[in-house]
């Protein structure tokens, strides 16, 4: 068993690309981002072209990020995963940096982040950025550069978290969901059944009700047959 979480909107308050974006790139990606949401572009592109157009130090994005508050809760949460030796991963189709500086300055280190890569391709203060995805999938219907489905696939029970768009997909694949805003939405018109919550603190309170179910089916199901 194993949790996947979404991270923008999800683990973030609030969604740390676009503040990025809106912060340091031309007003060029919002043209970019209607195309995508238009279903012009995959998500993998709409985020390449839109990286492309950051320009900032890295001392002014560290200052920006440094700034995004997370869900109060997830702390809790954390501890709780720990206590039930359930590892947790963030799967997001956002970018890496930005993750793991924000989740840094909270205190979370060592959390697996899968998400796409940053490349600063200068260190002044001109610098500009590209990104690249690791974790994509050459059979990934969004045309992702993560590929949330690809990602998930092989673990027995998957736990997954999310908000948004990016996680339509794997919602459908995942053994247990937790969704709010649009994917609690999308959940509900594909007849996905779900656990809808507001913020981790609620969230917990319901992981703690449904685990043992989970445990005992995840046992079933890893149980040795005899004959």
């Amino acid at each position: 068993m194993q949790v996947f979480c979404d991270f923008d909107g999800t683990i973030s308050v609030e969604d740390a690309t676009d503040l990025v974006l809106s912060r340091f790139a031309s007003p060029e990606w919002e043209a970019i981002e209607s195309e995508w949401k238009q279903g012009l572009i995959g998500s993998a592109e709409c985020m390449r072209r839109q990286v492309a157009l950051i320009r900032a130090s890295r001392s002014e994005l560290d200052g920006l990020l440094d700034k995004v508050a997370i869900d109060p809760g997830f702390d809790r949460f954390l501890d709780a995963c720990v206590d039930f030796g359930i590892p947790v991963a963030v799967v997001s189709d956002g970018v890496d940096y930005f993750i793991r500086r924000i989740l840094v300055a909270h205190g979370i280190h060592l959390l697996p982040i899968i998400a796409n890569r940053l490349v600063r391709l200068h260190d002044d203060d001109d610098a500009f950025y590209s990104l690249t995805s690791p974790f994509s999938a050459s059979c990934c219907t969004a045309d992702a550069g993560v590929c949330k489905c690809a990602v998930i696939n092989g673990t027995t029970q998957q736990i997954y978290i999310g908000d948004g768009r990016s996680d339509f997909c794997v919602s459908a694949r995942a053994s247990v969901v937790f969704a709010k805003d649009k994917l609690a939405d999308h959940c509900i018109e594909q007849g996905i059944p779900y656990y809808g919550f507001t913020d981790f603190t609620d969230l917990l309170e319901t992981f703690k009700t449904i685990l043992p179910g989970i445990l005992e089916r995840d046992r079933v199901i890893t149980q040795p047959i005899t004959v």
